[in-house]
């Protein structure tokens, strides 16, 4: 019997094993690896990586552009993404096209995407400019302007990505008891006071997932700056990640592009642990009150 018992016990950690398998050889090994080879140079530890990578410049200027980007970036595609949600969650004939609308931007390839942004973003022929000088605006360099093609990047991104975190959003608000908002309509709650009081406290797990899932991502962002800018003009857009594949795969320095990477995942994880603690506060503090 008790044979049986621990058998029955076992069950669910044998079904898990092969996922389990998986992440630690696919998650876990690689980030390993990674800062196993920040500290092995010459085939030994150490800590001259580091130590050159904190003295430089080009290292703190791709840091300060990840920052800033993300600083810009995320409150954007979350604060739009929710709006989006709002508009598309009425029940109104035909609003499924819309919201197959707004998530159809996230079924294309985020490189097809930025070859199509790069094209209406040319300074010569480009249809921005062309929109422009139709309503007597000089024509802007966009991507080919330090001032400006972070900027364009964080169009690029927000477009691509919005109508994915709106679903999710949109999913939480499909969760929210429909006898609620009667109940705050009929104490004379208007729109305002619903979202703030009713809807937003409401959703606060679907947003932490959101604020994190999404600054993973765009932490992580690398392909309009390999494909378009190349980290210019003049290092404008030189993030972190793509510093990281420089080092790796242009200039053959695997230590230097470790150490980027791990200093990549440090962000990450102190930014998601600072997301965490926030809501997860208001949340226990909203469940007090």
């Amino acid at each position: 019997m008790n044979i049986d018992v621990r058998k029955r016990k076992m069950i669910p950690y044998l079904m898990i094993l092969p996922a389990l398998a998986l992440i630690l050889l696919f998650k876990i090994y690689p980030i390993a690896r990674t800062l196993l080879e920040s500290f092995w140079v010459g085939g030994s530890v150490t800590l001259k990586t580091w130590a050159t990578l904190l003295h430089d410049a080009t290292f703190w200027n791709a840091f300060w552009i990840t920052i800033k980007l993300n600083l810009v970036m995320i409150p954007v595609q979350v604060i739009v993404s929710f709006c989006l949600a709002l508009l598309v969650n009425a029940n109104l004939k035909g609003i499924g096209g819309f919201r197959t609308i707004y998530f159809l931007p996230f079924t294309i390839s985020l490189t097809v995407a930025t070859i199509v942004w790069s094209l209406m973003f040319n300074t010569n022929n480009g249809i921005l400019n062309s929109l422009l000088a139709f309503v007597g605006i000089p024509p802007q360099r966009f991507l080919v302007d330090k001032n400006q093609a972070l900027w364009c990047i964080v169009v690029i991104a927000s477009w691509k990505g919005c109508g994915y975190w709106m679903m999710f959003f949109l999913a939480g608000l499909k969760n929210i008891d429909v006898s609620i908002y009667e109940s705050a309509r009929i104490d004379g709650a208007g729109f305002l006071t619903t979202v703030s009081r009713i809807t937003i406290p409401l959703i606060k797990r679907v947003s932490l997932f959101v604020l994190v899932a999404n600054t993973t991502a765009n932490v992580l962002l690398f392909v309009p700056m390999q494909m378009v800018t190349q980290g210019g003009p003049q290092g404008s857009t030189n993030v972190l990640m793509y510093e990281a594949y420089k080092s790796a795969f242009k200039y053959a320095d695997r230590a230097r592009s470790s150490a980027i990477v791990t200093v990549l995942l440090m962000i990450i994880v102190v930014v998601c642990i600072f997301q965490f603690k926030l809501l997860q506060g208001k949340q226990d503090g909203g469940a007090e009150a």
